[in-house]
């Protein structure tokens, strides 16, 4: 017994100097991106529990404290008031220790809400519950509990609120207040009687956030559900709901509570290379008016790093009408600009071909945000290098004028020109590039690595003119300088 309590005590001064460590890291690692969020140390992947609370934006996520390479999941934790700064938190949520076969029942993804009504009676003073939903695997779906604003963790005393079957296994609890109905509702991905034909996602719904009940089966899916409600056009008196698989890849249609009626077939969301674990945050207050998704960059590599793992920016979503139908539009919170430098601007530059004339030789940098609209005119391709040097190209940004794709590190998608114009915006960290195509349409966001001395940028066309319309490039500061 005396044992049990060292280790427990061990453990716990582990991870109290785990994150003063982190509050003290200068986070200027040469793969350390600068404006995506990364643990300070070791493994990270999916977003979980994102939400909105009393001025702070709480971000969790899948952590293994022990090292860089999966396992021994537990819940980080960060929060940040503007969605580009974060300050790192101890360990949220840890493995449940309860397991009947296992010692180690690690903490996997889910989500957060607030106890707006104290339904579970746990509310202290007047600060309202902070709820977290999660798999503990091999033990169900539980919840976790915080009465001081996400700072400290309790376990929930009548866990699991769903209990687990050994032959069905479920995951991942995206939970979220329904006001149509006046039900909470729960989407969880499952594998019913363990055939792998009918994995996809479940939909339960509960007065009580305590006893659940099975309503529907939506087939298809894998892992990481969301189900969120979007404007189509920015018009409040049109919406739809659009159901987010693991990839990022969704469908658009209709949700009455209990259950989901799709209008179009499923959509790849993001065509990049490493995109994963799609969630939006909760309770972001009306007056905002944005729904913001966040996702796992999965299989990015930083070589020589004490850290493996990192998110997208931010993003707003929102649905637009295009000739083809409604689709899912994608761009970075605005938020981006607190990290704005000084920039350079260009307007009406038509480029020539052959002649060497790069409009961005002056350009340096390893972290950038790019904007342009360009009047494709008679080009046949134009494009980006990005992190060139005179040692080594850089990668490259292309757009093909005479196939219509989009493409970089190996990746492409088709992207039809409107009026004549592409419009390209480029989010360029360290580790990291992400391009939207025509104000969202179309997204890649992939991971890389370039020598860090890397730092000069080129425009480019081929086979004929291209007019640059409007060209702003902002180097971006570091999210951890506060200056």
């Amino acid at each position: 017994m005396k044992s049990s309590h060292k280790l427990l005590i061990l453990f716990c001064l582990f991870i109290l100097v785990s994150a003063a460590k982190a509050q003290k890291h200068a986070f200027d690692e040469a793969y350390r991106p600068q404006f995506h969020f990364t643990p300070a140390e070791n493994w990270m992947n999916d977003p979980n529990g994102l939400i909105f609370f009393e001025g702070e934006y709480h971000l969790f996520y899948q952590h293994n404290p022990f090292g860089t390479e999966w396992g021994f999941m537990h819940w980080g934790h960060a929060v940040s008031t503007d969605l580009v700064h974060w300050e790192h938190l101890p360990i949220a949520i840890y493995p449940d220790n309860d397991s009947q076969d296992k010692d180690f029942a690690t903490a996997y993804s889910g989500s957060a809400i607030i106890d707006e009504n104290n339904l579970l009676g746990l509310q202290e003073g007047d600060t309202k519950t902070m709820l977290a939903f999660y798999t503990s695997k091999d033990n169900g779906q539980r919840i976790a509990y915080s009465t001081d604003k996400g700072r400290s963790w309790t376990k929930f005393a009548g866990n699991p609120v769903i209990p687990f079957d050994e032959q069905d296994d479920a995951r991942d609890p995206k939970v979220f207040w329904h006001p149509e109905s006046q039900k909470y509702v729960l989407v969880l991905w499952r594998m019913p009687e363990g055939e792998k034909s009918k994995q996809g996602f479940s939909i339960y719904t509960s007065e009580n956030l305590t006893d659940w009940y099975f309503e529907s089966h939506l087939a298809g899916f894998y892992e990481c559900p969301d189900l969120v409600e979007l404007q189509v056009n920015r018009r409040s008196d049109d919406t739809r709901w659009v159901v987010f698989d693991g990839d990022g890849s969704y469908i658009i249609g209709n949700f009455d509570g209990k259950q989901f009626s799709p209008e179009t077939p499923k959509t790849q969301g993001d065509f990049g290379k490493n995109f994963y674990a799609t969630q939006t945050f909760n309770h972001i207050p009306d007056e905002d008016g944005r729904v913001i998704q966040l996702a796992w960059m999965r299989g990015g590599e930083y070589p020589g790093m004490p850290f493996n793992g990192q998110m997208t920016f931010p993003a707003e979503l929102s649905l637009k009408t295009y000739l083809e139908g409604i689709r899912l539009i994608r761009t970075p919170v605005k938020e981006i600009e607190l990290l704005h430098e000084k920039g350079q601007s260009w307007e009406e530059e038509n480029l020539i071909p052959g002649l060497d004339k790069n409009l961005t030789k002056k350009v340096k940098g390893d972290c950038l945000h790019i904007q342009g609209i360009f009047d494709l005119k008679t080009v046949n391709s134009f494009g980006f290098m990005v992190r060139n040097s005179k040692k080594a190209a850089g990668i490259e940004i292309r757009y093909d004028a005479t196939k219509q794709i989009l493409s970089c590190l190996g990746q492409g998608v088709v992207l039809a020109p409107e009026d004549g114009k592409i419009q390209l915006e480029i989010l360029l960290d360290r580790t990291s590039i992400e391009i939207y195509g025509n104000g969202g349409k179309a997204v890649l966001s992939s991971c890389f690595t370039a020598e860090p001395d890397a730092k000069e940028l080129v425009l480019y066309n081929t086979g004929g003119e291209l007019l640059v319309k409007t060209l702003n490039i902002y180097p971006l500061k570091s999210m951890y300088n506060n200056d």
